[in-house]
């Protein structure tokens, strides 16, 4: 988990991304480099498959963004029907535990939130 603002944030996001793309890239290449490499990737093709989902973005839709009042999931830009159906469902799971912004709001600001009088909290 990166804790950031949306700037910082987007930038540690493109690098992973980008790294992640690049060692596949490598991976591939050095697998076709010889008849050996070629007969050990064949046998390792189900591990490569399994965390190429594992890091797969569409698979996780987005990630909920802390701090604003409601539910709201960052997604990718380029997202596909499968993200955004897995960013529903997160967005549905967010709901359902909505009490993470009430304890951001607590922690930070007492029993009050951000800009509330105690009349208008109770």
């Amino acid at each position: 988990m990166i804790v950031s603002d949306g700037f910082v944030g987007n930038i540690a996001l493109k690098i992973c991304e980008g790294l992640a793309f690049q060692i596949f890239g490598l991976l591939r290449k050095s697998m076709d480099s010889s008849l050996l490499s070629q007969v050990g990737g064949m046998l390792s093709k189900g591990a490569f498959k399994a965390l190429r989902k594992t890091i797969d973005y569409t698979e996780y839709g987005g990630a909920p963004l802390l701090g604003v009042r409601g539910v709201c999931v960052i997604g990718h830009g380029r997202s596909n029907a499968n993200a955004v159906k897995n960013a529903i469902r997160v967005a549905r799971g967010a709901g359902a535990r909505a009490l993470m912004n009430e304890k951001i709001e607590q922690e930070r600001f007492g029993r009050r939130g951000p800009g509330m009088t105690a009349q208008e909290k109770d």
